[in-house]
C-alpha cells in the first residue's frame, strides 16, 4: 500500500499473513536475509511471532507479519483504506 500522499509515518506498508507461528517466523527471517543482502537493516522490530503480528520498520517501507485471526482484528487495509494499493496476492 502506498501511504505516502496520507501518513507521515512511512510511505509504503506491506501487509502480509502467516498461517502459523512457524510460518510467520519463516516470513520474518526471509524479509530479514533479503534485506541485509541489500544492504539494509531494520530500524526496528516489533512484535513476534506468539502474539501473531510482527512489525518491521525499514523507515520509507513498514511491514506487517499478521496472523489470519489478528489481521481480521485489526484490519489495517481497512484503517488505511484511502491508501493507494499496489499489489493484491491472495
Amino acid at each position: 500500500m502506498d501511504i505516502s500522499s496520507i501518513s507521515l509515518l512511512a510511505d509504503y506498508f506491506v501487509i502480509c499473513s502467516g498461517d502459523s507461528e512457524r510460518q510467520i517466523q519463516a516470513i520474518v527471517d526471509e524479509i530479514l536475509e533479503r534485506m541485509k543482502e541489500d544492504g539494509l537493516r531494520p530500524l526496528h522490530i516489533e512484535g513476534d511471532t506468539p502474539s501473531g503480528w510482527v512489525l518491521m520498520d525499514y523507515g520509507d517501507v513498514i511491514v506487517h507479519i499478521f496472523a489470519p485471526e489478528v489481521r481480521s482484528y485489526y484490519e489495517l487495509e481497512k484503517l488505511w483504506s484511502n491508501a493507494t494499493l499496489i499489489v493484491r496476492i491472495q
